[in-house]
């Protein structure tokens, strides 16, 4: 009886979690650069004294996808889209150096080039400020210009771009960021190159989230099903067990 409800708790806990899982990806359908995230699970017999006959289903390391979104052309200078496999530095909230796809650039009051969720975007060395009242051009290779009025432009930094491979994977943070193995900084792809005047939405095909939150919920409900019918067969031993008695 015990090995029935571990089961349908461990199969209902993981469903539980693939539904948090795909509801934040459809809710971040329209959120420039986000990467979809991935949920696996895999069964892990519970140890202990006797014989292994109980099996949890945990959650594992499943990481994002990197799917490309589409591309929208929107002929601003401060909107930038990476190409390929890259990403954008960002310094987050809690001081490191971070990575994201979201290429809606901003000049904050302070003169700091900023990401659309306002942290600082990340030169060769370090947060790039810009003159004020300047037009900013940003090159193919990550150049950052700023022109003041009739002025010729001038280069003020160099938006730092990283190219992950397996030698050096990114991991998504709980703050929506990627970061590298340890949290250590990756170094700057010479090849990375991205597209201005365009912006990359998000790779999540907000279809297949909204049939896999159906099959989910359907699968949630059969493991409270077999929760219940444990319920029952107990109860229905004990009746026999107080007859016989």
């Amino acid at each position: 009886m015990d090995r029935m409800i571990y089961t349908a708790m461990t199969g209902a806990s993981a469903a539980q979690y693939r539904q948090q899982v795909l509801s934040n990806n459809l809710a971040n359908v329209s959120t420039p650069g986000f990467r979809a995230e991935l949920s696996t699970f895999r069964a892990v017999p519970v140890r202990g004294d006797g014989a292994s006959t109980r099996v949890f289903a945990v959650e594992a390391t499943a990481g994002h996808s990197d799917l490309p979104g589409s591309i929208s052309q929107t002929g601003r200078n401060l909107d930038v889209a990476a190409q390929g496999n890259a990403y954008f530095a960002v310094q987050a909230l809690d001081g490191t150096e971070a990575y994201t796809r979201a290429g809606g650039l901003e000049v904050n009051p302070d003169g700091t080039l900023v990401g659309a969720s306002g942290l600082p975007m990340l030169g060769d060395g370090g947060p790039i400020t810009i003159p004020a009242n300047a037009r900013v051009d940003i090159g193919a290779d990550g150049t950052v210009s700023a022109r003041v009025g009739n002025e010729p432009g001038q280069v003020v930094g160099r938006l730092k771009m990283v190219t992950p491979d397996a030698d050096n994977p990114l991991r998504r943070g709980e703050d929506g960021l990627f970061r590298g193995p340890g949290g250590d900084p990756l170094p700057a792809s010479d090849v990375a190159r991205l597209q201005d005047g365009a912006v990359e939405g998000s790779n999540v095909n907000p279809i297949e989230a909204m049939v896999g939150m159906i099959a989910v919920a359907r699968q949630f409900e059969v493991q409270m099903r077999m929760l219940q019918n444990g319920e029952k067969n107990d109860q229905t031993a004990s009746q026999l067990l107080s007859l016989n008695g």
